[in-house]
């Protein structure tokens, strides 16, 4: 049993000893460094893009928020001033002075969801194009890291 034990051990250790890599010439060290400096700027360069199309994205939205704001504001006030001509209609004209205000109502109440509609589109729009942008920059990335790696292939080869 000790016998076989020690032969395992050795057996262990002779791989061991056969399974180490050779040492890394400079030629090799100095293209891992150099590798890495070209990846590092390339992350930070996707994660600055990145940035950039998400603050695009942020203001978009902002600004769609803003805009159905002030619209659904202008048709409350409208509806205000269709049921104020309504209150000041004289009795036999209440009929007619309703039908005017619905009418009035129905056209600020249109004028709101288009405005609100065509902001929301402008914001898909521009979604859009942030995830367009996002896409190039990781592609870029991921081009940089290939090149760097294959620079370092090289270096290995040489």
């Amino acid at each position: 049993m000790n016998k076989l034990l020690a032969t395992l051990i050795a057996a262990l250790f002779a791989t061991s000893a056969f399974a180490q890599a050779p040492a890394a010439t400079p030629a090799v060290t100095k293209a891992e460094v150099k590798a890495e400096k070209t990846v590092g700027k390339a992350v930070a360069e996707e994660s600055k893009d990145v940035a950039k199309a998400d603050e695009k994205v942020a203001k978009a939205v902002a600004n769609a928020d803003k805009k159905k704001a002030k619209a659904n504001s202008k048709a409350a006030k409208k509806h205000a001033d269709a049921a104020a001509d309504v209150a000041k209609a004289d009795p036999e004209d209440k009929l007619k002075a309703e039908a005017k205000a619905e009418e009035k109502t129905a056209k600020a109440d249109l004028k709101a969801t288009k405005t609100a509609v065509k902001a929301d589109a402008k914001v898909d729009k521009v979604a859009t194009e942030a995830g367009a942008d996002k896409a190039i920059a990781h592609a870029k990335t991921t081009e940089k890291k290939a090149e760097a790696a294959a620079d370092v292939k090289k270096a290995a080869a040489k």
